[in-house]
């Protein structure tokens, strides 16, 4: 990790110094969206979201379709009125508990946010990142702002091909982007390993809308009560990212099984002659030619800070199936059974 960074911006461009790392200075211009940023708990592709020219390379980098809006990434809670209108106050309550962090608030958007940016919506996503290497770059970023007049803020989804499975190193952006993204700073491997918690402030009460590391109860927490999950039936709900069904996805075909049944459908995919990729809390219980065999973590918030790099490894064995057993059905686990769902419908797939 980054201890000591320095961000300092000069004329039009921004530097970032720290002692890993050689000076880097990075323009404002359309070099600015090539441009690819560690955050807090993912690994994002870092653009000016009021530049129209910057966005589009993200969509164009990554394949994501037009309508799929992105979070805006602010330096600090100061900013949220720059961006976002009619702010209720459990949002500004939720910014001061949980910012610095893996929090994302949905919002009512100003008028010059851009549509790009929301997809199209009448909202956006904004977030403030807890890494200091992010940070650097986004008060270094800010401060460029400040002094020309304009609104600072980073749209930034993880730097991956869409659906693909999520990088959580700097080496997996490489992987995955290659020369789309001829920089990439390294602040580590991911904190927590799984994208923020998404929560809707825009409607009439606010609804998770994406589970994450901050859970339904740390949120009521603070707002006295807990938030539904899901959106509303029959209500108009914000399209936000990562909401596809298919999503965070291995090319091989992916399936989940229940802890009880797992031995049998291994065995049987053995029989039938087919290489077998196992992710499973217990131990291994049979060894056979053509098995693989992973231990996840047994407690969530560690098999979540390791699920994408075992989902990479899982991919890159050469079986004809994953096979991972089936989380257990708690609210801690919802995060872990949201992820491994969408990996699930999106496997298969060939690039």
């Amino acid at each position: 990790a980054i201890a000591r960074i320095a961000a300092v911006p000069t004329a039009g461009r921004l530097t970032l110094s720290a002692p890993n790392l050689p000076d880097l200075a990075i323009p404002r211009n359309e070099d600015a969206a090539k441009t690819t940023v560690r955050v807090w708990n993912d690994h994002v592709e870092a653009v000016d979201a009021g530049n129209p020219a910057a966005v589009a390379r993200i969509f164009a980098a990554k394949g994501r379709p037009a309508d799929h809006p992105l979070i805006v990434h602010l330096a600090n809670a100061a900013a949220l009125d720059d961006w976002a209108c009619d702010i209720p106050v459990l949002a500004r309550q939720l910014a001061a508990a949980f910012w610095p962090g893996p929090l994302t608030l949905i919002l009512k958007r100003r008028p010059h946010v851009l549509d790009a940016v929301t997809g199209g919506q009448d909202t956006v996503g904004l977030r403030v990142p807890n890494h200091p290497l992010a940070l650097a770059l986004l008060r270094a970023f800010s401060e460029e702002c400040r002094r020309s007049g304009s609104r600072a803020g980073l749209a930034a989804p993880s730097a991956n091909r869409y659906g693909r499975i999520s990088p959580t190193t700097a080496a997996h952006v490489r992987d995955e982007l290659g020369g789309r993204v001829p920089l990439v700073l390294d602040g580590g491997t991911c904190a927590v390993g799984i994208e923020s918690t998404i929560i809707d402030l825009s409607g009439d009460s606010p609804r998770v809308l994406r589970p994450g590391a901050i859970s339904a109860a740390d949120i009521a927490g603070v707002a006295g009560f807990a938030p539904a999950h899901g959106p509303a039936p029959g209500v108009a709900t914000p399209r936000v990212a990562g909401s596809s069904m298919a999503h965070y996805a291995p090319q091989t075909p992916l399936r989940l099984v229940a802890g009880a049944q797992l031995g049998e459908d291994v065995a049987a995919a053995l029989a039938a002659g087919r290489k077998v990729a196992v992710l499973a809390r217990g131990r291994r219980p049979l060894s056979a030619p053509g098995l693989s065999w992973h231990i996840a973590a047994a407690q969530a918030g560690l098999y979540a800070h390791d699920l994408y790099a075992q989902l990479r490894t899982l991919d890159t064995l050469g079986a004809d199936l994953i096979l991972i057993e089936t989380p257990p059905q708690s609210e801690e686990w919802l995060a872990v059974a949201d992820r491994l769902q969408r990996a699930a419908c999106g496997s298969g797939t060939p690039d």
